[in-house]
This record gives C-alpha cells, structure tokens and sequence, in this order.
C-alpha cells in the first residue's frame, strides 16, 4: 500500500478555517463560510479545524471526517435484509489468494458543497496482488448526481479480476466536487465507453498499468486543487482473513462506508438500518421512509469468474 496517495488532498472537513472559508465561498456556501469566519473570530483559530466541536454548525453532511462501514450479504428477494459491522462477519478464506471484481453500486450525495447539481470525481485506488511485484491502482469515474439524490448507477466496474493476498487487500477511496467549468467539460471523457468497464486486470504485473494509474492519480490531484473543486470524502478500509475484534473481514457482499461525525462512531448501530430492495435503498429499520442523512458510497466485492 502507497503511503496515504491523498494525504496532500485533505477533505473540507480537514482544511483549516481560512482555507475551509476560501473554498465554502468559492462553491457558493457563503453562509456557512461566514458562520466559519465569524467562529474563528470569536474562538480564535483553533489547533486542528476538523474537530468535531469546533464547528459553528453541525448540520452539514460534507464537513465530516470519520466513516461508519457496514457489510451488507449477498442475497435476493424482497424482504428487507440486515446490514452487519464489517467486524462482525466472517471472512471468506476461499478468496484468500484469489481474484475479485470490485464494483461501485451506490453513491449518495446527501449533502455536498454548493448544492444543486454535483459532478463528483471518484478516484478508487487498491493493490493488485500479482506474482514478483504488486501493483498499486487507482481508477477514476465522475458521476453527475443531484443533492440529497443517488448517483444513476448500480454495478459500475471499478477492477476486474483484482488480485488477492494471503492477508487480505486494502482499498481507498477519495470525491472531488467538481465546479469548475473547464474541469467539467475535460471530465466528461471518463464517461465513455472505455472507462465504464472499469479497469481489467491480469494475473502478472501489467507495464501499461503503472504509467495508467499514475495519470489517475495525478488527474485527481491536479483537478482537487483548483478553484471552485472541493474534496469531500476519503477513506480507507483494510479487509483481511484475521480474527481480531476491531479488524474488517474481506467476504463476497456489499461494504458501506458512510460520512458520520466523528462523536457518531460511540453510537452508530447499524442495526438502526436495513437494505430495502424494492427501492434500493438503505432506510431505517423503524421506518422505510427515513434515508440515511448522510453521504455514504456503497461498493460491492464479488469472486472474479474470468479466465
């Protein structure tokens, strides 16, 4: 695993207090960069800005920092089915050295920055397992997704035939919301055909792959830091075969990572919400009608069935 390939690009919810203002404005939230302002001046600056405590308001789904996941079982039907901690499940020993596909079956913009219509960068990055050299990946798709709304989009490939170890594999994940008119029009190559098919892998090291994945990354970093763009999310989830209590396991289903406050991570119980699969969406257990008010990506890991 590379150390930390968006470490330079911190979330909204990380930024200091001038900068986070700067960008609130820039994306057209001149309220909340205001309230930001007017916090600072009272508080004075504090240490670290994505303290949870620290914000003037605690209303907004973008300025958080931690993640709650969840692991959701293969399954079908139409009664509503359970979402486990991804602590919880056991893992698949019988992926253990073995290839996956990885697709991304959900992406709900609960709240973003600006508001209205969002082009959001994703940018999902992993280590392929091959004999002699792993190869570190990343893989870019933008979605066009309208807020408090999903993304149009259910079983997009991201990698095809990814490669497992004996541990277990790591993947992180990164959005841009992407304002910018020029980013915007450049954006719009990765929505044809040869990018939807996600990013097909083979059983040895790939030269075309390295030269690839370090253009996806540089596209991401290049578009995060320009005017009006702004990270909202990132995050990273270790699935491994072990057994240890505050471990994730790697098994064949689908893991939600969704955008809580960090004081959440003391009560989040996913209990709380199931998968409803006549709507195809996560509501709460007590209540259909109740969506999770924040946003989350859900990506789904099934064994790999090509040659």
């Amino acid at each position: 695993m590379t150390d930390g390939p968006f470490d330079d690009l911190p979330v909204i919810g990380a930024l200091a207090p001038a900068e986070a203002a700067a960008k609130l404005r820039e994306v057209g939230e001149d309220g909340a960069a205001a309230a930001v302002d007017r916090a600072t001046t009272v508080k004075g600056p504090p240490t670290r800005f994505g303290v949870s405590d620290w914000w003037p308001f605690r209303d907004r789904a973008w300025q958080h920092t931690a993640h709650a996941f969840g692991h959701l079982a293969p399954g079908s039907g139409a009664e509503a089915r359970p979402i486990r901690g991804v602590g919880e499940i056991e893992a698949d020993p019988t992926l253990k050295d073995g290839r996956i596909r990885i697709v991304l079956n959900r992406l709900r913009v609960a709240d973003y920055p600006g508001g209205g219509n969002h082009r959001v960068l994703f940018d999902f990055f992993a280590r392929n397992q091959v004999p002699g050299r792993p190869e570190d990946l990343h893989f870019n798709a933008t979605y066009r997704v309208r807020e408090g709304e999903r993304a149009p989009i259910a079983g997009y490939p991201i990698f095809v035939g990814l490669g497992v170890g004996s541990e277990g594999v790591a993947f992180r994940c990164h959005t841009v919301n992407v304002k910018n008119d020029a980013d915007e029009a450049f954006l719009d190559m990765l929505e044809g055909d040869a990018f939807r098919s996600g990013l097909k892998l083979a059983t040895a090291a790939q030269p075309a792959i390295a030269p690839l994945t370090g253009m996806a990354l540089a596209l991401t970093k290049s578009i995060a830091r320009r005017n009006r763009n702004v990270s909202v999310q990132d995050f990273y989830l270790g699935l491994d075969f072990a057994g240890t209590a505050m471990g994730a396991r790697l098994a064949e289903g689908d893991y939600i990572a969704v955008q809580i406050p960090e004081s959440f991570q003391r009560v989040w119980r996913w209990d709380d919400w199931v998968y409803d699969p006549s709507s195809g969406l996560i509501v709460a257990a007590s209540d259909p009608d109740q969506l999770i008010p924040y946003n989350y990506v859900v990506f789904g890991v099934s064994r790999y069935q090509g040659d």
